[in-house]
């Protein structure tokens, strides 16, 4: 999306690490659950300004409640378009070692011992549970990812 579109982007990861590096937070890369309840109120305020400024803003990351719409009133929501990228179980099964492979492409991740195909598997069932049940549509990766972006993107 950024490529495409040449929007500024934010990711929330970046700035997680930026907290918990400068020593912001006690919490670690580990704490999700209190990570979005520390991020999000920063996020969601980062939101509403690029949006009463009419800017563009990409913001990426795993730290969005699943009822994030709660936080915006009718003056933010038409200005917001949210996408929720996952992967089907099948989909890990069958391209874990490529996903793996692709940890580092947007910024350089160690490598984690524990994140094995049933973690993930975990992960995302969550994720697309958790965004389902707040009436959020979620997109699944069932068989080609790029072919489910370039569908996004369109």
């Amino acid at each position: 999306m950024l490529e495409k579109y040449k929007y500024p982007y934010l990711s929330i990861d970046h700035l997680k690490m930026g907290l918990i590096r400068s020593g912001n937070t006690e919490l670690g890369p580990e704490d999700d659950d209190a990570l979005t309840e520390y991020l999000w109120p920063i996020v969601r305020e980062m939101i509403k300004t690029a949006i009463e400024n009419r800017q563009n803003l990409i913001v990426e990351g795993c730290y969005v409640p699943f009822h994030w719409r709660q936080d915006f009133d009718a003056r933010y929501l038409p200005s917001i378009r949210f996408i929720c990228l996952a992967m089907s179980e099948g989909y890990i099964e069958n391209h874990f070692g490529e996903i793996i492979g692709h940890e580092s492409e947007i910024e350089s991740r160690l490598v984690y011992a524990d994140c094995t195909m049933d973690v993930l598997k975990a992960d995302n069932k969550s994720i697309i549970d958790g965004f389902h049940r707040a009436g959020e549509q979620v997109t699944v990766v069932e068989d080609d990812y790029e072919k489910t972006m370039q569908r996004l993107l369109e």
